[in-house]
């Protein structure tokens, strides 16, 4: 969703670090196209001005115009700033509390908030092992009740058993009691909304929250409502004092701006956001990685973090080992095509890594189809075993065969093994200690044309090395010592960031889709 922002704010501040040396003219003209980045991405007024107001306070000082890198200081104080307007750490669902610890969910209609009721519950459920029950007050829109009763359902949670005739406040109170006498751990109550915010629908609101005393005021607000969402929040928060803000639809088209704006403007942290529509598309808010993918720094974190849920560890570790002894089989091929399905494509994954912008913008022009990945699982699936691990055996005979039997030209076929034999080469070379970039491989790969520019990049200046912590969170992940990164990866000779398993050395799975093999030398 913050593609357009990205877009321009990268591009302003390219300029800057182009240049020798700032004037004060300098730094304001960029601001001034800051601002207008920002108004275009529907970011609210106040917001835009509090922003350039700060920015240009630390950009135009002696420390910045006399820096021996002054575009890439200012870079550093605009992704500082964007931080500080985002929140500046993560904050989740709070269940610190006696249970059953209520979670009042408040929103417009249209919003989601049922949905992302249902999301909360299932994470609330797998993630922190905690028993929810679902509760739905909307007495008015038909079926609300008996939606969120199938959505509990889907989810894998209790829903309070409907009762004819109550009003919202006579059903909250039925589920706390309900709650009390299960043992649950989390009661969500899903109040109901309006099309606007009128009188009505904050007293009833208010009336729940007084019965209740919920520990999580949750405002459920969509992402591509523009300017008005702040309007939303501002409203809901002065009546019933939200706790935290969950976006939905930040998958869609929308500029941004409520993002941007509404933790700013109402103080509250931005806790989850939704990315689509499968109850399984949650995810947290972290501001730093959210203002590093804005200014096209990558989420490198993030991308560790899906991969961490996605890839079969000893399944990957298997791979790797065979890719590292020049082995690489159609069968390897198909798992790869899987793991960079659930990963999101190509897009997906070029999106989280740093610098990597122009590639993606690349991959896009190259009118890639993502359903491909399909087709070319269901070409492998239609091979025989033998086949799969010795795709010399293919003569056209057999092509017919498989094509027949996937639905398919032979012809696609012809692409397919084409597109194994790059991989399973670049493998053999990566093995024997070369280094290629990432963009030749993939531009090799999809027929690009002689790669894609630059190959893999360096990282961009002014982004943040992870902390200790997140370091540890990853490498509980992956089970073991991260290793170091290689060089273009984290600065000359490696720099401090640690290396992506499989892309840092020859040990961990690699990153699905981009080959899985090691770039470090083969020890």
């Amino acid at each position: 969703m913050f593609e357009g922002l990205s877009d321009r704010l990268s591009g302003i501040l390219s300029g800057l670090t182009r240049r020798g040396a700032l004037t004060e003219a300098d730094v304001t003209a960029a601001l001034r196209e800051v601002r207008r980045a920002l108004l275009e991405a529907d970011v609210a007024l106040e917001v835009v001005r509090s922003f350039t107001d700060r920015v240009r306070e630390k950009a135009v000082g002696a420390v910045v115009l006399k820096s021996v890198t002054p575009g890439q200081m200012v870079v550093k104080i605009v992704n500082d700033e964007l931080i500080a307007m985002l929140g500046t750490e993560a904050s989740v669902v709070d269940l610190n509390a006696p249970a059953p610890v209520a979670i009042l969910m408040v929103g417009l209609q249209g919003s989601g908030k049922t949905t992302t009721t249902a999301k909360i519950a299932r994470r609330l459920n797998q993630r922190d092992k905690r028993r929810v029950l679902l509760a739905s007050l909307d007495t008015r829109r038909p079926a609300a009740m008996e939606q969120l009763a199938v959505l509990a359902k889907q989810v894998e949670v209790e829903s309070l058993p409907i009762v004819a005739g109550q009003s919202a406040v006579q059903i909250a109170k039925r589920a706390m009691e309900a709650a009390r006498l299960g043992g649950f751990d989390v009661v969500m109550l899903d109040t109901a909304g309006r099309t606007t915010v009128d009188e009505g629908l904050m007293a009833e609101a208010a009336e729940v929250k007084a019965a209740t005393k919920p520990h999580e005021v949750l405002l459920v607000a969509d992402a591509l409502t523009g300017q008005d969402a702040v309007n939303t929040a501002r409203a809901f928060d002065e009546r019933l004092g939200v706790t935290g803000i969950v976006l939905t639809r930040m998958d869609g088209d929308s500029r941004g701006g409520a993002a941007l704006s509404m933790r700013a403007v109402t103080g509250k942290p931005i806790k989850l956001v939704g990315v689509g529509e499968k109850v399984d598309a949650l995810e947290e808010f972290h501001p730093q990685r959210v203002a590093n993918r804005i200014l096209g720094m990558g989420d490198i974190v993030s991308l560790v973090e899906k991969a961490a849920e996605t890839i079969d560890h000893e399944q990957a570790l298997r791979t790797a080992e065979k890719m590292r002894k020049g082995k690489f089989d159609l069968e390897d091929l198909s798992m790869q095509l899987a793991q960079m399905e659930k990963m999101g494509g190509i897009g997906g994954l070029m999106g989280m890594l740093p610098g990597m912008g122009q590639m993606k913008k690349q991959v896009e022009g190259a009118n890639l189809d993502e359903k491909m990945f399909k087709r070319q699982r269901a070409i492998i699936s239609s091979m025989t075993p033998g086949e799969r691990k010795n795709p010399d055996l293919l003569k056209n005979s057999r092509k017919k065969r498989i094509a027949a039997g996937a639905g398919v030209k032979v012809e696609e076929i012809n692409k397919l093994l084409k597109m194994h034999r790059t991989m399973a080469d670049m493998m053999k070379s990566m093995s024997s200690g070369k280094r290629g970039g990432i963009g030749q491989a993939l531009g090799n790969m999809f027929g690009l044309g002689g790669g894609m520019p630059g190959g893999m990049p360096q990282m961009p200046a002014g982004m943040p090395e992870p902390t200790p912590e997140q370091i540890a969170q990853i490498e509980k992940q992956f089970g073991g010592k991260l290793p170091p990164m290689p060089p273009g990866l984290g600065g000359p000779g490696g720099g401090k960031m640690p290396g992506l398993p499989g892309l840092g050395g020859p040990k961990g799975p690699g990153l699905p889709g981009l080959g899985g093999f090691p770039f470090g030398k083969k020890k």
